[in-house]
């Protein structure tokens, strides 16, 4: 299995800790109508940090009925919304795969041209593909179910997603 490098915390201007699976749910739920098509989310953390669950929560707001589900064994998912959204999982991609045969051109195609949201799981092999990005970096909490969220982007956060993550407080 490849290594998954999980970035510094200390990147990450900003922040908010959540305390259960519901509120993690809940911040993807919230996170959807911050989104037109053609954004990139970019999703780092441990296995069982909640990363899937965020998506599902981010479906549910974007109105897709589908049932959400980790792309570990088929890569890539599609849900049909508005915008499209391309779950992406590269837990089980090297750093030298070729992402073409997964069909990341049009992927990324449907997001330039606003068509679709991308939000990819491990998405180390995808950034020399990428020059724009959210990136949002969930790490335990102290407690059994709380997360840390935090935020970056490329080449910036827009202030309605730094208002979303944080409640419009400055960084943390």
């Amino acid at each position: 299995m490849p290594e998954h490098p999980i970035p510094d915390p200390a990147g990450f201007p900003w922040r908010r800790e959540v305390r259960s699976p519901e509120e993690t749910f809940a911040l993807g739920s919230a996170a959807a109508p911050l989104l037109r098509g053609g954004e990139i989310l970019l999703l780092w953390g441990p296995l069982g940090a909640g990363k899937t669950l965020f998506v599902q929560g981010l479906a549910r707001g974007l109105g897709i009925g589908d049932e959400v589900v980790s792309p570990t064994f088929t890569l890539a998912n599609r849900y049909r919304g508005e915008p499209v959204l391309h779950h992406l999982d590269f837990y089980r991609i090297g750093p030298r795969d070729d992402l073409h045969d997964i069909g990341i051109d049009a992927i990324l195609d449907d997001a330039a041209a606003g068509t679709a949201v991308v939000v990819a799981e491990w998405p180390e092999p995808l950034l020399p593909q990428l020059d724009e990005r959210l990136e949002l970096l969930v790490l335990p909490g102290s407690g059994p179910d709380d997360r840390i969220w935090h935020l970056r982007g490329r080449p910036d956060v827009p202030a309605a997603w730094r208002d979303w993550l944080t409640g419009g407080e400055e960084r943390c």
